[in-house]
């Protein structure tokens, strides 16, 4: 039990000692005392003044006096108008360590038998181009996000949708038939997905040059489009390709497989997976089922063209259509058709897509959609919708080929923390495979955090050369102080000085080693925070926080040439569980700290 749970006990018996009333838990408002003010915990007495009939100073008095009486965490107290400022006794403190201490899972719950699952899909390719720094954020945030909600104690299964079908493919592997020459990835000695985005790119420049030369004839951009050779030969084998055409198969299944193994190069570098990967074209199809079973049972109505509609004015929405007359489905039907296959693969009792803001009335659509076909958790559906991400020079297309790609941009993380740890020194004593690895592990920690430590429902601005400052809010920061402790740990144990598994209770405490410990003790709490919202980032700040408190302790506090053998002892404790905290905070975003730097 933490001390914000039990002292909230506390103020709940008082109250009902005070006044004969059993307060409710909203009413018990604890939080961190402010820097200004003596005391470690606050609570406001505003909720109580109906029960008490007294001024809020006098009923402030009232609770910390009963308090102090009856609690004996409860050291002294102070009252500041309605705000009653609660000190802990330092025995407390030490208790709270060693609990910490003795619990290697700490802040994390292991799911049970009885625990929900829940499916979160991310990532969501296209096989046409490889990922770019948008797919960065999305897989960061959908692996991120994953893990958190494992370690509040739900089963989870990461999956995946990938885009294998449709025009844009179509465009890749038309280029690739016309100019291509039969390149491979061996051929050309590049990754499967660069090449086939090389092609999109080449298709789309050869299309705007038709264009211009169709209105360069007196066409209008619609006429010239409309009159284009190069796009009805991409539609034309599209319509081959849904009706089965082996040689047009055989190329689309050759061309992706490329693609795959450069997406799991790039997932693999990430350090992100998925559980299930699921293929838009082994499941559009399950979509049109489902969509005409709810057609058959009056959920939804056909146009006399034979496409068919769903009617959600109800809803307040318009009209969503589901099938096209020529019986061709649209992204709805597909997702549809996924999560009925999801559904039968698995019992899900939440579904969280993590998908970009732009979809916002997708999946508003979906969820309703998938609640009337009757899918249990379809109203529940939970919409991740985060923000965009840009370079400080602005947007990219990929039809342009101006994307950065996650791959080069993850291999100039790498780089730049290689040139800054050596123009800093912090690679002098390493072993070229240890250098290696420690900027691998700089440089993406340094692009995951920077991406993490945002609202995720924010555009953002991603800075490359900002995220590998060893100094300020940055993933080298937190991964260079974690190794500066493991430092302090060896050298300890080098000294022949163990870490006690029980502390001295006679050890007098600043104020800044009982803040620390009131900062560790709120991780749970904080892991339970970022699984209720979704939100890395407020894992990724508590950590911040919690990192820089501890190197202002670092500076201004002796740990092993203390004296006093006892404080020594506490200090190592307290050293070696921050670095436990930190470990745990930074894999829930994905990140390894290393153990040296």
């Amino acid at each position: 039990m933490n001390i914000e749970t039990k002292l909230a006990d506390s103020v709940s018996k008082a109250i009902e000692a005070l006044y004969g009333v059993t307060p409710l838990a909203a009413q018990i408002q604890l939080s961190k005392t402010k820097k200004e003010f003596e005391g470690h915990l606050t609570l406001v007495v505003f909720p109580f003044l109906k029960v008490s009939k007294k001024n809020p100073e006098t009923t402030a008095n009232e609770i910390g006096q009963w308090l102090a009486e009856n609690e004996s965490a409860i050291s002294a107290f102070n009252v500041i108008k309605g705000f009653l400022n609660l000190t802990i006794a330092p025995a407390v403190w030490v208790e709270m360590l060693e609990d910490i201490n003795n619990n290697k899972t700490f802040g994390v719950k292991q799911a049970d038998s009885d625990s929900p699952l829940v499916m979160i899909e991310y990532s969501s390719p296209n096989t046409n181009k490889p990922l770019h720094l948008g797919h960065v954020r999305n897989n960061l945030l959908g692996f991120s996000i994953s893990e958190i909600l494992k370690a509040n104690g739900n089963k989870v299964v990461k999956t995946n949708i990938v885009n294998d079908r449709g025009i844009h493919i179509c465009k890749s592997m038309l280029a690739w038939k016309k100019w291509g020459e039969g390149v491979t990835p061996e051929s050309s000695g590049k990754k499967g997905d660069h090449l086939i985005g090389d092609f999109y790119v080449m298709f789309d420049k050869h299309y705007k040059a038709e264009l211009k030369e169709l209105m360069a004839k007196g066409m209008s951009e619609d006429e010239a489009a409309a009159a284009s050779s190069l796009m009805a030969e991409a539609r034309e084998m599209l319509r081959l390709w849904e009706a089965g055409d082996k040689e047009v198969r055989k190329m689309w299944e050759m061309m992706n497989s490329w693609v795959y193994a450069g997406f799991d190069e790039t997932y693999k570098m990430m350090g992100v997976d998925f559980d299930k990967i699921y293929y838009e074209s082994q499941t559009y199809l399950e979509g049109k089922e489902k969509v005409i079973e709810g057609l058959e049972k009056g959920l939804l109505y056909k146009k006399e063209d034979g496409s068919v509609w769903a009617d959600l004015t109800p809803q307040g929405l318009d009209h969503k259509l589901l099938l096209r007359g020529d019986g061709t489905s649209v992204y709805m039907t597909q997702d549809i058709g996924t999560a009925k296959i999801r559904f039968k693969d698995y019992p899900i009792d939440k579904m969280v897509y993590v998908v970009g803001n732009e979809q916002n009335y997708h999946f508003q659509v979906l969820s309703i959609l998938l609640d009337r076909l009757g899918f249990k958790w379809g109203k529940d559906l939970v919409h991740f919708s985060y923000g965009m991400v840009e370079l400080p020079e602005g947007k990219m297309k990929s039809r342009e080929g101006t994307v950065v790609d996650a791959d080069d941009l993850m291999q100039e993380m790498i780089d730049t923390a290689r040139e800054t740890s050596q123009e800093l020194g912090k690679l002098d004593s390493c072993t070229k495979e240890e250098a290696d690895e420690i900027v691998k592990t700089v440089g993406l920690g340094a692009l995951k955090y920077f991406i993490l430590k945002v609202d995720p429902r924010k555009n953002m601005t991603f800075n490359p050369k900002e995220s590998i400052d060893f100094n300020g809010n940055t993933g080298p920061f937190i991964q260079y102080t974690h190794a500066r402790i493991r430092s302090v740990i060896r050298k300890a144990e080098a000294e022949g000085i163990a870490i006690p598994s029980e502390i001295s209770k006679n050890i007098q405490l600043s104020e800044k080693e009982e803040s620390l410990i009131q900062n560790l003790s709120s991780f749970p709490a904080v892991v339970k925070d970022a699984g209720d919202n979704f939100s890395p980032a407020v894992i990724a700040n508590y950590i911040y926080e919690l990192v820089k408190e501890y190197n202002q302790f670092y500076h201004d506090f002796s740990i092993l040439k203390e004296e006093n053998a006892d404080l020594r002892a506490f200090r190592l404790v307290l050293s070696d569980n921050i670095s436990k905290v930190i470990k745990t905070g930074m894999a829930l975003l994905g990140i390894n700290v290393p153990e040296r730097m």
